[in-house]
C-alpha cells in the first residue's frame, strides 16, 4: 500500500533560534479543570508547556503567556479568570509570575515594556475579549506590540481560527515558531499518518459514527487494519444487515457506513467489527446484562460493550501490528460493568508497544482509560489534543499550524 510522505518537514521550532534579549509571546493551552474552590485539579496541560517556557527563558528572554480557560460568554467572569493558575506556574517554574487582568491598560503595557530576561507575565483569559474568537486583526496588532517574537505551543487549540492562534503570528513574519509540545504532536501524528510501519492498525470507537466519518475515510488510504468498536459499530452492523436490537445506531449514516465498507474492500483494508457484545436491558450499571452475537441482538436489549471473543480477536490483531492508532472507547466506559472491552484494548496496545510497536492514543475517553490503568508510560505517544488531533487525522489543515508555516 502506498503511503503519503511527511507534511511538516520544514517546521521552524524554538530549537532553531536563540531568543536572548527578546520578549516572546507564547500561546499556551492552560485550559485546565478547576474544583469548586477554583483550585487546579489536573496541571497536565501546564506541565506540558514548561519545557518550551524554560528553553526560552534559559536563552535570556522574557516571556508573555497567552491562554484561554473555558468558554466565558463575554467580558470578565471570575469563574474563568486565570488567577488559580498563578501558584501552579510559580511552583513549576520556580519563579514569580507577573499576572495582570488589565490587558490593554497602561499597567500591562508598562509591565511588558520593562520586562527583564527571566521575567514572566501571564495575561488574563484571552477569551474575555470577543475579538479573540472573531480573529480580529486590530486586536492582534495591539497584542503583537507587547513582544518581539511569537511561539505557538497550544496544539489543542490550533484547529481554531482564533486571533491568538491564526492571526497574531502574521505580525511576526520572521519570528514565529513551533513550541516543543506542538512540534512533538505534529511529529508523532506524522509518524502515524505518513511514515507508519506496516501493518498499521487503527482502532476507532465512540458513540457515533457521524463524529468519525472523516477520520475513517482518510485512514482507509493508510491503514492495513480497521478495528471498530463502541456504539458506532452498530451502525456498521446494521448496514451489513445485522439485528442490533435497541442499540444505538444512526439511521441516516447507514449509507455512509456501506460506502466505507465498500471502499475498505476495494483498497484491501481488513475491517474488524465486534462478533459478540455485552448487552443490557437498560442504560445503567445496575442493568441486567448478558453476552450475545453482535448481529443478533433481541429487540429490547442494547449493546454496551464488546464481548470476550471480540476482545481476544482485537488483541491478537493489535499484538501483530507495528503501528497503532487508538481513538475512542469500545463500550460505555464510564459504567464499570461495561468497561472491560476498553480495558482489554488499553492493555493490548500497551503490550504491543512494549514489544516494539509505535502507538499513539488520543481522545478523552481513550486517554482516560490509559491513565486509569496507569499505562501512559507504556504508550509511545499520548496526544493532548482532542478536536485538533481528530481534524489533523482527517487531513484538515489546522489554522494554528498554517499560520506558523506561512511565509
Amino acid at each position: 500500500m502506498k503511503r503519503p510522505t511527511t507534511t511538516n518537514q520544514n517546521m521552524k521550532t524554538i530549537h532553531d533560534h536563540n531568543f536572548k534579549g527578546k520578549k516572546v509571546l507564547i500561546r499556551v493551552d492552560f485550559n485546565v479543570p478547576l474544583n469548586h474552590n477554583r483550585q487546579v485539579t489536573d496541571d497536565t496541560r501546564i506541565r506540558e508547556s514548561i519545557p518550551t517556557i524554560k528553553k526560552i527563558l534559559n536563552d535570556g528572554a522574557s516571556v508573555i503567556l497567552i491562554s484561554h480557560l473555558g468558554r466565558p460568554k463575554g467580558g470578565f467572569e471570575n469563574d474563568y479568570s486565570l488567577t488559580p493558575l498563578v501558584p501552579v506556574l510559580t511552583k513549576l517554574l520556580g519563579k514569580n509570575i507577573i499576572f495582570t487582568r488589565d490587558l490593554f491598560g497602561q499597567k500591562t503595557i508598562d509591565y511588558c515594556s520593562k520586562l527583564q530576561p527571566g521575567d514572566i507575565v501571564l495575561l488574563e483569559n484571552i477569551r474575555f475579549y470577543p475579538e479573540e474568537e472573531a480573529g480580529d486583526e486590530n486586536f492582534a496588532k495591539q497584542i503583537a506590540a507587547l513582544g518581539d517574537a511569537y511561539v505557538n505551543d497550544a496544539f489543542a487549540t490550533s484547529h481554531r481560527a482564533h486571533m491568538s492562534v491564526s492571526v497574531l503570528p502574521k505580525f511576526f513574519p520572521n519570528d514565529k515558531y513551533f513550541g516543543l509540545l506542538l512540534a512533538n504532536e505534529l511529529t508523532n501524528l506524522d509518524k502515524i499518518l505518513c511514515n507508519a510501519r506496516p501493518p498499521f492498525t487503527a482502532i476507532i470507537g465512540g458513540a457515533k459514527v457521524s463524529n468519525k466519518i472523516g477520520i475513517i475515510k482518510n485512514l482507509i488510504n493508510t491503514v492495513d487494519n480497521m478495528i471498530i468498536g463502541g456504539g458506532m459499530a452498530f451502525t456498521f452492523i446494521k448496514a451489513l444487515g445485522g439485528n442490533v436490537g435497541n442499540s444505538l445506531y444512526e439511521e441516516d449514516k447507514i449509507d455512509d457506513a456501506k460506502e466505507m465498507v465498500k471502499e475498505m474492500m476495494l483498497k484491501g483494508v481488513n475491517l474488524y467489527l465486534p462478533t459478540d457484545v455485552i448487552v443490557a436491558d437498560t442504560f445503567s450499571n445496575d442493568a441486567n446484562f448478558k453476552t450475545c452475537p453482535a448481529d443478533d441482538i433481541d429487540e429490547a436489549w442494547m449493546g454496551l460493550d464488546i464481548g470476550r471473543k471480540t476482545c481476544r480477536r482485537y488483541a491478537e490483531i493489535i499484538n501483530n501490528s507495528s503501528t497503532i492508532l487508538w481513538n475512542g472507547p469500545m463500550g460505555v466506559f464510564e459504567l464499570p460493568n461495561f468497561q472491560q472491552g476498553t480495558k482489554a484494548i488499553a492493555i493490548a496496545v500497551a503490550g504491543a508497544t512494549i514489544s516494539g510497536s509505535f502507538s499513539l492514543v488520543g481522545g478523552g475517553d481513550s486517554v482516560a482509560a490509559i491513565n486509569t490503568y496507569n499505562l501512559a508510560d507504556q504508550i509511545s505517544y499520548v496526544s493532548t489534543g482532542g478536536g485538533a488531533m481528530l481534524e489533523y487525522i482527517e487531513g484538515k489543515e489546522l489554522p494554528g499550524v498554517k499560520a506558523i508555516l506561512e511565509k
